[in-house]
């Protein structure tokens, strides 16, 4: 099998990635896209015909990735033809407003919930923001994502109703679904901002084959100054809840985005001292090596993110035995593309229904799963699902 060069990183945190030394890309008919080369070795936009501009900023408005390139492209100091300029100017814009409007929203969820709980950690995204990360200068944002104690749960639902959220119509099916089995309240949104709020009491469905610690992640917390009463999870734990979102996650229009996040964080904190004994540490704890495993993995395999060889032998020793790995690295090797025509490579999807059905395969028992699946169909195909949807948008008008 030839393999395929990608482009080396330079020292942690640098952000700099010299070319040619030497990556692999992965299987046979994986190659790198215009999105991905250019993200990793920046001095190659000053080369690219307006041709290419128009098909890089394409790929990046679908990956969600232009307000990266942008950053890239301004630290680079890296001519940018005028049509692009405005584009990625653009760009600069939304990101700044993003940020903003959700500083203010993480804000209102404090306010909302002060005196309500003792523990209400922001995550993801708001996470990065909050904490003031590099990675959250140049990130779009959508939902804001808080955890809290499960026996919490009920005062922090009404202090929210309270403060103007309210839970979006769903199905009766899908209202139980939500309550019985998720790790989540059905969706929340603000009624005069139109903004949505994920609530969550642990990270994974609670039928999940992944077999998640849920008290060990109010273990290791960091309180926001800025924000009384909240907190975020420690680095470790940061990285822990990025690698285990991707990798149960069945839908990509975000994936190529969360795995520059996955590196971004390694970069931020992979050389702090006793940073991977501590993380290795934390993934045993909470039940999730696996999952690390393959966000190191992957990582590593499509951008270079600098892990030490040690820890991807640690981590190793959690893998499934053979031919899965093989089966996984084909299919995220397909799946983690931007969703644009020019980046679909051969087999990209069949890749992504793998993925899909792998989801569903490690959120719930075979039974429940054939289930909810025949019930999710039957619903679709009657109709009954598009009715819904059209009520619901009626309701909200």
């Amino acid at each position: 099998m030839p393999e395929i060069h990608l482009w080396k990183p330079g020292p942690v945190g640098s952000g700099v990635r010299r070319a040619g030394d030497g990556l692999r890309a992965g299987v046979r008919g994986v190659t790198p896209c215009l999105l991905v080369g250019v993200l990793l070795d920046v001095r190659r936009a000053a080369a690219l015909s307006v041709g290419e501009w128009d098909l890089l900023l394409r790929q990046a408005r679908r990956a969600n990735l232009i307000a990266r390139l942008d950053e890239a492209i301004a630290e680079a100091g890296v001519p940018v033809p005028e049509p692009a300029r405005w584009h990625l100017s653009a760009a600069r814009s939304v990101a700044q407003a993003q940020r903003e409007r959700m500083q203010w929203e993480i804000t209102c969820v404090a306010q909302a919930l002060s005196g309500v709980t003792d523990t209400c950690v922001v995550l993801k995204g708001g996470a990065y923001l909050a904490l003031g990360l590099p990675l959250a200068a140049s990130r779009l944002y959508g939902d804001l994502d808080i955890l809290v104690p499960k026996p919490d749960l009920e005062r922090v639902e009404s202090a929210l109703t309270i403060h103007g959220w309210y839970v979006e119509r769903l199905s009766a099916y899908d209202e139980r679904y939500y309550r019985r089995w998720m790790h989540e309240l059905p969706p929340m949104r603000h009624r005069r901002r139109g903004t949505a709020l994920d609530v969550h009491h642990t990270l994974l469905p609670l039928t999940s084959r992944t077999a998640l610690v849920t008290p060990a992640l109010f273990e290791d917390l960091r309180p926001l100054d800025a924000w009384p009463g909240l907190s975020t999870f420690a680095p470790p734990d940061l990285l822990l809840h990025s690698a285990t979102h991707l990798f149960h996650e069945g839908e990509f229009a975000n994936g190529l985005r969360d795995l520059f996040d996955l590196d971004a964080l390694v970069r931020q904190h992979g050389t702090d001292r006793g940073y991977w004994d501590r993380t290795i540490e934390r993934a045993g704890r909470l039940g999730l090596r696996r999952p690390l495993h393959y966000a190191l993995r992957h990582s590593e395999r499509a951008l270079g993110t600098p892990v030490p060889p040690e820890v991807q032998r640690e981590l190793a020793r959690s893998a499934p035995s053979w031919p899965v790995p093989a089966v996984l690295d084909a299919c995220y090797d397909r799946a983690l593309q931007p969703q644009h025509p020019s980046c679909e490579t051969p087999g990209a999807p069949a890749a992504r229904l793998a993925l899909y059905l792998r989801s569903h395969w490690l959120r719930m028992p075979l039974p429940l799963l054939v289930r909810h699946l025949a019930r999710k169909a039957w619903r679709r195909l009657s109709g009954a699902e598009l009715r819904e949807q059209e009520a619901a948008q009626r309701q909200a008008g």
